[in-house]
């Protein structure tokens, strides 16, 4: 019987790409597996039709020869048992992705990762909360978290102190069985030691033969000056204790900072507001203002009006990269106006508004005190 074409195999235009030729040969692969189709002689014939079209369209020579002569430019390319290439088994880890465990044959044919060697922790999370001022200035917190520790009486073994884990004696320490299907031999996790190659045959009791414990672990982490909410720390191998030696985990620390109930950040530069009074604007002076560090003076020129932004130069935010100099601060001034005026005080003041420029000052009016309090506000604004 005459071969299909290769590409009609697949169901893939001539043109396809490597990943289309990928995805339709997993897609085939997955129905008509074996494994899927015990004792179907005609799912594993179309297994072998599609794992032979791949052979040939996924190498890029053989699938110029067969563009230009058909089959008989690859004639004896695809050979093998069954006709079908085995090199092309090398590349079912890739293709099957994490599905391999689904047939059993992700170690044996995809040359996976085996389980008997040394496992490295997992990474942990950490959320910790900080208030505005220790994002500022840094600070040296102390955090507790549960972890995965290596077991100390068995040191991580887990097995009995005194004794050792034995060959499993099922698949001989390959933590494999492996048996032939067809054209090609198949593999699957031992059932007996999981995969480990060996057994525990008496466990520690202060692990149940797991190897790590659960340990509450205190830490200092170093919050570095500047840094803002969302961004994460690392600190290596502070994570769940690798198995079989391996390696911790790291764990991150994620920060989240608190508002300020003055201050505010807009990226290196802080932003504030502060009353100041009419008097002050007018004739100038200096204020102190709560900023990163107590007591920053800020210099009030004369003339100043209500809602300008005066700058406070480097006393912003530390650059957490350490890459240029502290941000500035950004003073917003909102200019105050008294409630209530002495008659001493409400004379000088109607002296000072007919002094002023026209534009400088509203109409005077005396009939009610409260309208003092308008006129000046209007001076001030």
């Amino acid at each position: 019987m005459s071969k299909r074409d290769f590409y009609d195999v697949l169901g893939v235009a001539r043109g396809a790409a490597e990943s289309d030729l990928k995805a339709a040969y997993r897609k085939l692969a997955l129905k008509y597996h074996p494994d899927r189709n015990p004792g179907d002689k005609d799912a594993e014939e179309k297994f072998k039709e599609a794992a032979e079209a791949y052979a040939v369209l996924a190498d890029a020579d053989k699938r110029a020869r067969y563009d230009r002569f058909g089959h008989a430019g690859v004639g004896g390319a695809a050979g093998g048992p069954g006709g079908v290439d085995p090199t092309i088994f090398a590349d079912f880890q890739d293709i099957f992705g994490g599905l391999g465990d689904i047939f059993g044959f992700g170690d044996a044919l995809g040359g996976g990762r085996r389980r008997s060697g040394p496992q490295r922790g997992s990474d942990l999370r950490y959320d910790m909360e900080i208030d505005f001022l220790q994002s500022a200035r840094g600070a040296d917190i102390a955090i507790q978290i549960p972890r995965q520790e290596t077991c100390d009486p068995c040191m991580g073994s887990g097995a009995a102190p005194g004794t050792t884990a034995t060959t499993c004696p099922q698949c001989r320490g390959a933590g494999q069985l492996r048996y032939q299907q067809g054209f090609f031999t198949m593999a699957r996790t031992c059932g007996q030691c999981r995969g480990a190659g060996k057994v525990i045959q008496k466990p520690c009791k202060a692990c149940a033969g797991q190897g790590t414990v659960t340990q509450q672990r205190k830490l200092t982490v170093k919050v570095p000056a500047g840094i803002a909410t969302g961004q994460r720390m690392r600190l290596t191998g502070e994570g769940e204790a690798g198995s079989q030696g391996g390696p911790s985990g790291d764990l991150y620390v994620v920060i989240h900072v608190r508002e300020h109930e003055f201050l505010r950040r807009n990226g290196n530069d802080l932003i504030c507001e502060i009353p100041v009074a009419m008097t002050t604007l007018a004739l100038g002076g200096e204020l102190d203002v709560a900023g990163i560090d107590a007591g920053e003076l800020l210099r009030i020129p004369e003339g100043t009006q209500p809602g300008s932004t005066l700058k406070i130069k480097g006393k912003g935010m530390p650059d957490i990269g350490g890459n240029r100099v502290r941000g500035d601060l950004l003073v917003t001034v909102r200019g105050t106006v008294p409630k209530k005026l002495s008659k001493e005080q409400r004379a000088l003041l109607e002296q000072l508004a007919a002094t002023l420029a026209p534009e400088n000052h509203s109409p005077v009016r005396t009939s009610d005190e409260s309208e003092s309090e308008s006129i000046f506000s209007k001076l001030f604004r």
